[in-house]
């Protein structure tokens, strides 16, 4: 597959293309249509209901961030969206349209790359020029408890995550990366989710986590992984600038430098809604 060479153009989808899975905290089994968008961005219809219009995504239609990027669409909500929206932003398709019979997207295999692999399958096409982001002309920087995302004027779209926790198999990571579609498939669509064998039981009194499960997710038993072996190194931190790419999808990819410091979805979206904020003012 040759991905575009940059974030330059409009990209959208040839064909339609289905998947089906389970949702990570519903576990509730879903069919997700990727088809070719009638109008410019990304858009969310229901299967159910196929004369309602597909509604365009953006930040303000977050109504939830535990563990998951969750959506409010009119009377319906759609949870962990992320990893399909990264899929689609990181490799440049700007027009498309997901339609669902469930109210969360499946995990598959917990990370972005068989949603990839479905783009591909859906063939993406140029659709011309697009219009150019406006820079930045300040920084943006929100905090929350320890951690912190900034976004910074740029002449180039670069990425970095940093993340620090206590279980000696992760531990301290950090990983920048100049972003394009081609760098976005090879070295960050791969990464899977991750969680901790101590807090399975919790989550699951919780009523999240139904559909985690060791083929999805990779699991840290404190010094080691019970599901090896990792795809890099550093497979955590990638998966989490994976997340934060699909919580930028909610505006669209940033001409900046955008640094995120054990970062999380609510200051992932709230920095795609200050970012949405400034690039509309």
């Amino acid at each position: 597959m040759q991905w575009p060479t940059n974030y330059n153009r409009c990209w959208g989808l040839r064909n339609a293309v289905e998947r089906n899975g389970i949702g990570l905290h519903s576990g509730a089994n879903c069919t997700l249509r990727l088809q070719p968008g009638a109008a410019p961005g990304l858009r969310v219809g229901w299967l159910d209901r196929p004369n309602d219009p597909a509604q365009l995504l953006n930040p303000s239609l977050v109504q939830d961030t535990r563990l998951c990027t969750s959506l409010r669409l009119g009377d319906r909500h759609l949870a962990t969206v992320e990893h399909l929206l990264a899929a689609l932003a990181g490799t440049g398709i700007t027009q498309a349209e997901i339609w669902l019979d469930a109210e969360e997207v499946p995990l598959l295999d917990g990370s972005a790359l068989p949603w990839v692999e479905a783009i591909a399958e859906a063939l993406p096409t140029d659709l011309g020029p697009r219009q150019p982001l406006p820079g930045l002309a300040e920084p943006i920087t929100l905090q929350q408890g320890q951690g912190f995302v900034a976004a910074l004027p740029s002449a180039e779209l670069l990425l970095s995550a940093a993340i620090e926790f206590p279980q000696p198999a992760i531990g301290k990571q950090l990983f920048s990366i100049v972003l394009t579609p081609a760098a976005f498939v090879e070295q960050i669509a791969p990464a899977r989710t991750f969680g901790f064998r101590d807090q399975v039981e919790m989550l699951l009194k919780a009523g999240l986590i139904k559909g985690g499960a060791l083929d999805n997710a990779l699991v840290c038993d404190g010094e080691n992984w019970l599901n090896p072996p990792l795809r890099f190194v550093d497979e955590p931190v990638r998966h989490k600038l994976l997340d934060l790419i699909g919580d930028l999808a909610l505006v669209g990819l940033p001409q900046a430098q955008v640094m995120a410091y054990r970062g999380s979805h609510a200051l992932h979206t709230q920095l795609a809604a200050a970012l949405h904020l400034k690039l509309t003012e």
